[in-house]
């Protein structure tokens, strides 16, 4: 995975703390040291999937599209890696002198079945956790809020 999905992660909790104005990139990859133009193109994946919102001008920038309690982690991973399955068969079984030697497979590769029911296992716990959680878990104190706030309005 990507490091593009943390800094979205940490995006859209840092734009949740900031309220509604909204927040230029730069200010927003400055904020964790991010280089600008590779967190704009992250920033752009989440526009494409509906988690921002983008506003032009000078007073410009993103802002959420969605409350957190609507985002699970799996939209947000979606949305800056795809939805491709992480493992790709290529059906090695059958090639080289193994695949030469041996009769044509009748089942389907084991290999494949297995790495599928991980894969919809990883995926049904990223469906299953709410931004939102996250955020809960940051700084019930407000403490927090208000740091990121000073730092990107």
């Amino acid at each position: 995975m990507s490091k593009g999905v943390e800094w979205a992660m940490h995006t859209l909790l840092n734009l949740d703390m900031a309220g509604d104005a909204p927040v230029s990139s730069q200010r927003l990859a400055s904020a964790h040291g991010l280089p600008a133009a590779y967190l704009n193109k992250q920033l752009q994946h989440l526009v494409r999937a509906g988690l921002l919102e983008s506003t032009a001008g000078p007073k410009g920038g993103f802002r959420l599209a969605k409350s957190l309690d609507e985002l699970t982690l799996l939209d947000v991973v979606q949305a800056i890696e795809g939805d491709a399955t992480l493992f790709q068969c290529d059906e090695i079984r059958c090639g080289g002198k193994i695949g030469e030697l041996s009769p044509p497979p009748t089942a389907a590769c084991a290999v494949k079945a297995a790495m599928h029911r991980a894969d919809e296992a990883w995926r049904l716990a990223l469906r299953s956790q709410r931004v939102s959680d996250i955020r809960a878990r940051l700084d019930p104190g407000h403490e927090f809020r208000d740091t990121v706030r000073s730092v990107l309005l």
